[in-house]
Parts: C-alpha cells; sequence; structure tokens
C-alpha cells in the first residue's frame, strides 16, 4: 500500500536532517575537487617546491598541493609532465583576439602591455571584459598621451609632432595630470618609450616620475639610447632612469635590456646589481632572440642608426615579406610605414640576459593578421625547449620563475591581485600550465611567425582550459582585466 503524503513528507524531511546533521557530508563535498592535476612535477619556485605532487582546484583557486591522494570531477593526468604557475608576460602589445591564442597555447596566461600602455585606462579594460580567452592589463602609456596631447597623427608608435615637439611647462602638467587619472582608474603602472619621444626633456620624465609615485606605481621604460656610444649610449640611458627612480622613490622596470644595451648589456646589467645592492626597486626584461622588431617609421631608425646599432640595411627585414632591405627600399617603406625585423642583437647579450636573477622573460610580441615577430607566439617554450632542455642555460626551476613568480613578485606591490598568481600554491588563483618537458619547443620563425608552440598539454585560467589535451579552447572566456587600485 502507497505511503500517505504526510509520512512521504516525514521520511524526506527526516533524510535531509540526517545529511545536515552528519559531520561527514559537507567534508566529503569539500574533499572533491572541481578539477584535480595528479602525479604531476610541481615547481613553485617561490616555495622552491619541486616534488611530484597533486593539485585541487575548486572555484578558480588552488586549495590544495599535497603527495597524499585527491579525488576532483575533472581530472588531468600529469605522469611524466610539469606542472607550473601560468606564464606572465609583461610585455605584450598583441592584445586582441587574433594573439590571445598564440599566447595562451605558449604557456601565457596574463598578459600585459606595459611599455606603450593607454590613454584610456577605462576605456582599455572595458573593450575586452567578458571576451578574453586569458588575463590581461595596461599601464597608463606617457606615448598615447603625447601622441593625444600632440595631435600626433600615429595609433601605437609616433611619427609626427610627438617625437620632435618639447612640451612646454603647461604641457608637462598636462601629461602628469592624465598619468594620475590613467592610475586614479587602475593602471598596473607608468609606461614609457623615451627613445619614441626624444624630445621629452629629462625634466618631463621626472615630472612624469613623481606622477607615479604619488599612487605607488612602477615606471615600465624603454630607455632612450642603445648601444654603447657615450655619451648618447645606453648606460647614460640608464642612468637617466636609475636617477628619477631614485629621486622620485618610484619602482623600475627596463624594457628589453639586452636590445637596448646591444655591447654594453653585461654594463647594464651589473648596473642592475648594484643599484639593487643600494636598495632600489629595478628589475629588467630579455625575449629570447637575436633580432628587435620596430616600426620603420619610428625614431629607433632615424639617421645615425647604422652606427647606433652596428647594422646596416642588410640586417633589416621586411616583416610582411621576409625580404632583406637596400637602401631603395628602406627609404621607400620608412614613407610607407609598417613593422621591420632588426638582426643585430650578440648572443652574448642574450645569453648574459637570461642568466641574470633580477631580469624576467617577456615577448615584447605582437601579430597583425598573421605578420610580425617569431617572439609573439613562441618566447616562453623557446626558453624552457631550447635555453633549459637543449642548452642548460637555465634550471627548470630558474626559468619558470622568470616567467611567472618573478614578475607576479614585481607587480604585487601597486597590484594587489598579483600576490594570487605565478605561485602553485594553496589560495592562488588557478592559472598554471602542464606541459612535456620532453617536447616543449617553438615552432614560430621569422619566415611563418604566426605558428604555434608544441608541448603545452594544459593551460589553465581561472581554473578553465584553455589548452585541453594540448588542443587550444578558442570558445571559452576565462581572462580577467587585472589593475592596480583605483579611486571610488
Amino acid at each position: 500500500m502507497p505511503n500517505p503524503p504526510s509520512t512521504l513528507l516525514f521520511l524526506l524531511i527526516s533524510g535531509l536532517l540526517l545529511v545536515a546533521c552528519d559531520p561527514g557530508a559537507d567534508a566529503a563535498d569539500e574533499s572533491v575537487h572541481d578539477l584535480v592535476i595528479l602525479d604531476g612535477r610541481v615547481i613553485d619556485p617561490e616555495s622552491e617546491l619541486d616534488e611530484v605532487h597533486n593539485v585541487g582546484i575548486t572555484d578558480g583557486r588552488i586549495v590544495r598541493v599535497t603527495g597524499e591522494a585527491i579525488a576532483g570531477r575533472d581530472t588531468i593526468p600529469a605522469e611524466g609532465l610539469m606542472v607550473a604557475p601560468g606564464f606572465i608576460d609583461m610585455h605584450s602589445h598583441g592584445q586582441n583576439q587574433e594573439n590571445y591564442p598564440f599566447n595562451a597555447v605558449d604557456g601565457v596566461t596574463t598578459a600585459l602591455e606595459l611599455e606603450v600602455g593607454t590613454a584610456d585606462v577605462d576605456g582599455w579594460y572595458r573593450e575586452r571584459e567578458g571576451n578574453a580567452l586569458i588575463n590581461h592589463g595596461v599601464s597608463v602609456g606617457h606615448i598615447p598621451i603625447r601622441i593625444q596631447l600632440m595631435d600626433d597623427p600615429s595609433d601605437f608608435l609616433p611619427s609626427g609632432p610627438a617625437v620632435d615637439t618639447e612640451a612646454s611647462d603647461q604641457e608637462i602638467a598636462v601629461i602628469g595630470g592624465r598619468i594620475r587619472d590613467g592610475l586614479a582608474q587602475g593602471a598596473l603602472g607608468v609606461g614609457f618609450g623615451l627613445q619614441y619621444t626624444p624630445a621629452a626633456s629629462r625634466w618631463e620624465v621626472l615630472e612624469s616620475f613623481r606622477a607615479a609615485a604619488e599612487h605607488g606605481a612602477p615606471a615600465f621604460v624603454h630607455m632612450r639610447y642603445m648601444g654603447d656610444r657615450d655619451p648618447e649610449g645606453s648606460v647614460a640611458a640608464l642612468q637617466e632612469v636609475l636617477a628619477a627612480s631614485a629621486i622620485t622613490g618610484t619602482p623600475l622596470h627596463i624594457h628589453h635590456v639586452h636590445s637596448m644595451g646591444i655591447g654594453a648589456t653585461e654594463q647594464l646589467l651589473q648596473m642592475v646589481s648594484e643599484a639593487r645592492e643600494q636598495d632600489l626597486d629595478v628589475t629588467a626584461e630579455v625575449y629570447p632572440y637575436v633580432a628587435a622588431m620596430t616600426s620603420i617609421e619610428s625614431a629607433i631608425l632615424d639617421e645615425g642608426w647604422q652606427e647606433i646599432l652596428g647594422a646596416d640595411y642588410e640586417d633589416l627585414e621586411w616583416a610582411a615579406t621576409g625580404e632583406r632591405l637596400t637602401a631603395e627600399s628602406f627609404q621607400r617603406y620608412r614613407t610607407e610605414g609598417g613593422g621591420v625585423i632588426m638582426h643585430f642583437i650578440p648572443e652574448s647579450a642574450k645569453h648574459a640576459a637570461l642568466r641574470h636573477p633580477w631580469v624576467v622573460v617577456a615577448s615584447d610580441g605582437r601579430l597583425r593578421d598573421g605578420v610580425g615577430h617569431p617572439r609573439s607566439a613562441g618566447t616562453f617554450s623557446r626558453v624552457l625547449g631550447r635555453f633549459v632542455r637543449e642548452e642548460g642555460i637555465l634550471e627548470w626551476s630558474e626559468a619558470i620563475r622568470k616567467m611567472s613568480t618573478l614578475p607576479a613578485q614585481r607587480l604585487q606591490g601597486h597590484s594587489p591581485a598579483f600576490a594570487a598568481k605565478g605561485r602553485v600554491q594553496e589560495g592562488a588563483d588557478a592559472d598554471l600550465v602542464v606541459f612535456d618537458p620532453a617536447e616543449i619547443i617553438d615552432r614560430a620563425t621569422f619566415e611563418e611567425p604566426a605558428t604555434f608552440s608544441r608541448g603545452m598539454q594544459w593551460v589553465l585560467v581561472h581554473g578553465v582550459p584553455v589548452v585541453r589535451d594540448g588542443v587550444l579552447q578558442d570558445d571559452v572566456r576565462p581572462g580577467r582585466g587585472v589593475r592596480g587600485p583605483a579611486n571610488d
């Protein structure tokens, strides 16, 4: 005979009460994670963990790192693979749907535009909100502010009045005000490209550093000069910004130290070490290539570039076609405008920068319609495959530190969100990579720059796979904007 409705209700309520009162019920639920990574070699440079462990992820965060058995609703078998913090690219110009997939397959979980930056911080983040494969962030940029203020026709690197017009005292005040506005909107710091704005006075730079210092924000600097020529060489350029940092208290980060230093790279690295010994907060970066790239119409290739770079026309490669330039084609393309690859950096400069303990790895990359530098797609896998596994220039943990933990530590003083990135630790964001150390390698070349790297098996952004079993998952958008503190 069927139970009457009242009996059924009683049984249902009793069952619910028993579950609620059972101390093991909640514990059982908590022990089953959303996702677990099992039996991988976990490398966390900050804690110096380098062991076969399991990682439990719930609600986009790492909640367990242990040698004990754990369970999850989804499982990544990682035996024979390495598990590391997702890579943080501090110098990524390709902040769009074309570039993010190449970043992800290269292990990048957070890509940052910190050199050029933007003049409209809120607008920049709005454009990407809810529609990004990976995390992203931006500085407020001295270059775009100058472009706006001086009605320069360019949309990225200046080629008109912003290059050669000295700012008045009133304009310097406007520049400082706009920097402060951008920082109040949550910019990650202040970006400078002083070689692209040679008319910017030392006082303009110092005043801009002061604006950064008021917010405790770092300065990310492409320095004023390149090479070892005195008095307008890279040593003098580094002295300028080290002095501005010391005077104002602004933390300082030097972009692509090896392509700025060229033959003087080891002197610059010595200066960075000595500045840190004097308690200056300074770091630098390197990309793992001996060719640079810029806009051919920019100030870098103004008259005298051959002497500065120690290069000539045949060392310049037109990115769109791969052709090496001549005096005639150089002038033609300089009038037209576009990307040019410059083969001039010594291998010794690259290796010295890679080995330095306070130099991070960053790409300086951007693809446009598949055209660009191979660093846009291959930087991080290249370091792991070529300079760790094949050449032994770095150990696994040190390379991973330079690509994840060190960038996070560089940024977290101004942006506390980075204290939860660049680590495989309980409480950290589940931005992680799982790669095959025997297979990881870059495949992008100067002829085919838009070529995916190989060996990244899983890439997680806030616990969501954007690469699964080596396959890009381009239908998910877990990336979030990462900001500095904003004024309400």
